[in-house]
């Protein structure tokens, strides 16, 4: 009869130690996940890039780009705040799979008091948002998430990215780099152009052709299908140049080196619907066309 009762007594402290560990709650004992186990990463490269700190900024609300090592965790949108000197980004992921993230490596999360993990929140839409600390722009920050479906944390390297940032957010606002800045001579130029925003599936050609006459540079800009129908930069309507292939437009080029926010209008969807770009003309590729 003691024996019985003894098992039952047993089998019941098991049976809590089991429900203990379940439910995707990570602990100290949370396995990292192994090389195995991780998607092939992204190299993010951060050459020649210079970080960015809280101090150098102005207090605001600021629109930036994220750079992840691993396609498994996309940041589809992402809000910047400065107060005091501080930095913290609100990142609105692609998808729902991660329950925390923590600002450092796995190995360290797995180590780490439940404290420190920082939990998702769910937007009105039914997407996740993480709200993490930023040490600086433009310099790799390592990050682990832990994977609700594998329990598992894993290793991720963000990049979160500066040339989003307004020339006005600086406490030193810096210096455009303009026509008149590189001292360019009228002609014709090519420069290297990158393009961000949308869904990520729009492109431009790259290098684009640069004329510029009397201090001033335009640039013909072709994009990756004849969908576009007017552009707007810098409030001033655009419409394309060519009738036929893809679209093409002529549009003033203000500066280099700093994004500049210009709307496209596709007609690719059922309805046509102008959509926000920021357009980055690197003044290191110039080349004059002979």
């Amino acid at each position: 009869m003691r024996e019985n009762k003894l098992r039952c007594i047993l089998a019941c402290l098991l049976a809590l130690l089991c429900l203990a560990g379940c439910g995707g709650e990570p602990n100290a004992g949370s396995q990292v996940a192994g090389e195995a186990d991780l998607a092939t990463p992204v190299e993010l490269d951060t050459q020649g890039l210079t970080p960015v700190t809280g101090a150098e900024l102005l207090d605001g609300e600021y629109d930036i780009q994220v750079e992840s090592s691993s396609s498994m965790f996309q940041i589809q949108a992402c809000t910047l705040t400065v107060k005091d000197g501080e930095m913290t980004a609100a990142m609105t992921m692609g998808g729902t799979g991660y329950l925390y993230v923590y600002m450092g490596s796995g190995e360290e999360a797995a180590e780490a008091e439940e404290s420190a993990y920082i939990p998702f929140t769910e937007n009105a839409d039914g997407s996740h948002s993480f709200v993490v600390p930023v040490e600086a722009l433009d310099q790799a920050t390592s990050c682990a998430a832990f994977s609700k479906k594998k329990e598992l944390w894993y290793d991720r390297t963000l990049v979160f990215r500066a040339d989003g940032l307004p020339a006005q957010a600086y406490q030193t606002p810096k210096e455009q780099v303009t026509v008149q800045s590189l001292a360019l001579e009228d002609g014709e130029y090519t420069v290297e152009v990158t393009l961000d925003g949308g869904s990520g599936r729009a492109s431009v050609t790259s290098p684009a052709a640069v004329k510029v006459e009397n201090g001033e540079a335009i640039v013909t800009l072709e994009w990756g299908s004849a969908n576009y129908d007017y552009m707007v930069v810098e409030g001033e309507k655009y419409l394309p140049t060519n009738t036929q292939g893809n679209s093409t437009f002529a549009i003033p080029l203000p500066c280099f080196d700093a994004p500049v926010k210009v709307i496209a209008d596709t007609v690719a969807m059922s309805t046509a619907h102008e959509i926000e770009y920021t357009l980055t003309f690197a003044s290191e590729s110039l080349q004059a066309v002979s």
